[in-house]
This record gives structure tokens, C-alpha cells and sequence, in this order.
């Protein structure tokens, strides 16, 4: 059975950046955007990284640029926007594909454990956040529409089970 932690993602710089690094976290997995509508979450990202990240969470951000084309930049550019524009401090990885044939198998495995809408795998636009246990389960999906803020209670839910 896959778990979370078989996965490896790409770091910015283009290394590896295996998930099983963060076995026992709780990770909060997000497909982000620069030039979207929903991109000022990032500060609420950041909040919730820098007061939870003590307790267990890992607030892991995703660029992609399927959406619009709301993320036309590399990964300098990426990187120097969340640090200059929203002081990101949580990890920025490299921009990936989350639907279709060149889906990043970590949002194809995120998209099958939790399904959206009325049952829909696909992601539907920028800001599609899923929580993932400490045990590596995937606990919640969230809509673009729904605030880092309001993810509050279901984080310290998940960071208070053993």
C-alpha cells in the first residue's frame, strides 16, 4: 500500500526531497500560484507555519502553473516572490503538473486518496490544500476557497492525535 512517505518531490534547486523526511508531521500540502486571486494565502500559510511548525506541521507549498498560467516563473523567481513578497519560510518545492498525463504523482496519489467535490479527483484551481496525518494518512481536502485560518481546528486536531 502506498503511504505519503514513498514519495519524493523536487526541492526548487532541483534535488531530491523525500517525504519521509516528515514521517510523524503533519503536513499541509498545497498547490500554489504567484499571480492568482487566492495568492495572498500565502501570509495565512505562513502564520499557521510559524505557530504550528513546534508542534509538528509542515506547511509544504507546491507551484503550478496549470491554472491560468498564474505561475509563469522559475524557481529564483518563485522563490524571491514568497520571501520578498510574503516572507515564506516553509518549504517552496519545484513547480510540478497536479492533473492530467503529467500529473506529479504525489498529487495523483493526494487526488485518489481524497477525492473533491461531488467526487472529483482533478484539482480545480490554485490553492487546493490537503492535511495528511502523522500517520501519513490524508485527513482533508480543502477548497481554494477555504482560508488557511480556517484550517485551524483541523490541524490542531490532527497535531493533538498520537
Amino acid at each position: 500500500m502506498t503511504q505519503i512517505y514513498d514519495f519524493t518531490a523536487t526541492a526548487a534547486n532541483g534535488s531530491p526531497a523525500p517525504l519521509s523526511a516528515y514521517r510523524g508531521k503533519v503536513l499541509l500540502i498545497v498547490n500554489t500560484a504567484s499571480k492568482c486571486g487566492f495568492t495572498p494565502q500565502y501570509e495565512g500559510l505562513e502564520a499557521l507555519h510559524r505557530a504550528y511548525q513546534d508542534k509538528g506541521l509542515v506547511v509544504l507549498g507546491f507551484p503550478c502553473n496549470q491554472f491560468g498560467g498564474q505561475e509563469p516563473g522559475d524557481a529564483n523567481e518563485i522563490a524571491n516572490f514568497c520571501a520578498l513578497t510574503y516572507d515564506v519560510t516553509f518549504p517552496v518545492l519545484a513547480k510540478i503538473d497536479v492533473n492530467g498525463p503529467k500529473a506529479d504523482p504525489l498529487f495523483a496519489w493526494l487526488t485518489h486518496e481524497k477525492r473533491g467535490l461531488l467526487g472529483s479527483a482533478g484539482i480545480k484551481w490554485n490553492f487546493t490544500k490537503f492535511l495528511v496525518g502523522r500517520d501519513g494518512k490524508v485527513l482533508g481536502r480543502f477548497a481554494p476557497t477555504d482560508t488557511p485560518r480556517s484550517l485551524k481546528g483541523a490541524i490542531e486536531k490532527a497535531l493533538a492525535a498520537a
